[in-house]
C-alpha cells in the first residue's frame, strides 16, 4: 500500500460530503490499507476519505487509550458508511486535525455514540464507544459529512483559528 498525502485546510474538498459506498471493491479495501498506513505515519488515531481526496464514506481509527476502561480498545478499525445512530450526554474535551495541523481547540461532543457500519467483509457491525474512542468516531464520521472540528466553535472562536491557520500557511 502506499502513504497518501493529506489535504489540509482551507481545501475545499474537506467541506463536501462523502457519497456511501456501494460495494466493497479491491479499490475500497486497497485504499482503507493505505489510509491506515497514512494515518500512522503522520502520525494521527483516525483519518476519513476525504481528507486524502476520495469522497466516499470510509474511515479508519485506532485508538489506544489505556484510560478508557469502560470500553474495549478495538484496535485497527477500518469502517464503511459509519453512520452515529444514538448518543448521550456532553463532553468537552481537546482536539485537533491532521488537515489542520498545528491547531488545538476545546469542543464539545457527546460522550458515548454507537454507530453502525460495515467493516471489510461487509458484515453490520455496532460499536457503542465512550471516551478517546467516541470522540475519534465523531471527528471522522463529521469529515464525511463535510464538517469539521472547527466548524464546533463559536464565530468569534472560529474567525480567530482560521486567522491563525493563514499565518501558519503564509509563504515566508
Amino acid at each position: 500500500m502506499a502513504i497518501l498525502p493529506i489535504i489540509t485546510f482551507p481545501n475545499p474538498i474537506l467541506k463536501k460530503q462523502a457519497t456511501e459506498v456501494e460495494a466493497i471493491t479491491p479499490e475500497v479495501l486497497a485504499l482503507l490499507s493505505s489510509m491506515a498506513e497514512t494515518m500512522y505515519a503522520a502520525p494521527g488515531i483516525g483519518l476519513a476519505a476525504n481528507q486524502i481526496g476520495h469522497l466516499i464514506r470510509v474511515i479508519v481509527i485506532d485508538v489506544d487509550d489505556p484510560e478508557d476502561t469502560e470500553v474495549e480498545n478495538y484496535g485497527l478499525l477500518k469502517l464503511i458508511n459509519p453512520e452515529i445512530v444514538s448518543y448521550s450526554g456532553r463532553i468537552d474535551s481537546e482536539e485537533g486535525c491532521l488537515s489542520i495541523p498545528e491547531v488545538r481547540e476545546t469542543i464539545q461532543r457527546h460522550d458515548i455514540v454507537t454507530v453502525q457500519a460495515m467493516n471489510e467483509l461487509g458484515d453490520e457491525i455496532e460499536i457503542t464507544a465512550n471516551g478517546m474512542i467516541s470522540r475519534c468516531l465523531q471527528h471522522e464520521i463529521d469529515h464525511l459529512n463535510g464538517v469539521l472540528f472547527i466548524d464546533h466553535l463559536t464565530t468569534l472562536r472560529r474567525e480567530f483559528v482560521r486567522k491563525q491557520i493563514q499565518k501558519l500557511t503564509k509563504p515566508l
